[in-house]
């Protein structure tokens, strides 16, 4: 089954919260945590991890906080994912560099599909902004819950 681990799913969870607040807002991690349904135990692991790539800012101390590096418009699913899957691939021999990889890579006529899904997969994911998944979840109320 080829599907995104939990922690991308979280790391999306981010910064859709980050992307539907104003430009230049900085959000705490534990209102995130709270909104977005996320483990305490994750949260830290994903900012990190979003901050390594780029992906957000972290301030520290009271006025601290989460703020996105760039507008919403500039950042993609596809960064994302990357970000916390690594280069995706739909198949080993998209990967194969060498004639010795694969005895059928010169004659396969699967290889050339497999290259057209994952160069449309790549294009629809690098299409879809998280300017535009906010503005969809606008019409969606995210209900901070009492504990927080």
């Amino acid at each position: 089954m080829l599907k995104i681990n939990r922690q991308t799913d979280y790391a999306v969870r981010v910064l859709l919260s980050l992307a539907r607040s104003d430009e230049g807002t900085r959000l705490s991690s534990t209102h995130i945590q709270a909104e977005m349904l996320i483990p305490h135990a994750l949260m830290a692991r994903i900012v990190a991890q979003l901050a390594h790539a780029g992906l957000v800012n972290t301030f520290a101390g009271r006025a601290g906080g989460l703020m996105l590096p760039r507008p919403a418009s500039q950042i993609t699913l596809k960064d994302v994912v990357e970000a916390f899957e690594g280069p995706i691939l739909l198949s080993e021999c998209m990967q194969a560099k060498g004639e010795d990889d694969c005895l059928f890579r010169s004659n396969c006529p699967v290889r050339s599909r497999w290259g057209r899904v994952q160069v449309a997969m790549m294009r629809e994911m690098a299409s879809i902004t998280f300017e535009e998944l906010a503005k969809e979840a606008l019409d969606i109320p995210l209900v901070i819950p009492d504990f927080v």
